[in-house]
């Protein structure tokens, strides 16, 4: 039983956040847009953004969406299509 319990949570976990988002990813840094433009498309949509960096070949965003919410978001870095989150 506590193997069973235990191969649930393992698979629960590589099914989402980051371990998600780096299978959409996959676009050659050099078609990638600079971070800066993501801040501000997102900023324009009401969020707040406090840090972004490279994860897994996708922009990750730390901040607060346009609800007031706390996000830790994945983007993809050429279309800055959402990915993900966690």
């Amino acid at each position: 039983m506590k193997r069973a319990f235990a191969g649930l949570v393992c698979a629960t976990l590589l099914s989402s956040g980051a371990f998600a988002a780096t299978d959409r990813c996959t676009v050659p840094q050099s078609e990638w847009k600079p971070k800066e433009a993501l801040k501000l498309q997102l900023e324009k949509e009401g969020w707040k953004v406090k840090r972004i960096k490279t994860t897994s070949g996708c922009y990750e965003v730390y901040g607060f969406d346009n609800k007031g919410a706390k996000k830790e978001a994945y983007f993809n870095p050429k279309t800055f299509v959402f990915v993900g989150d966690e």
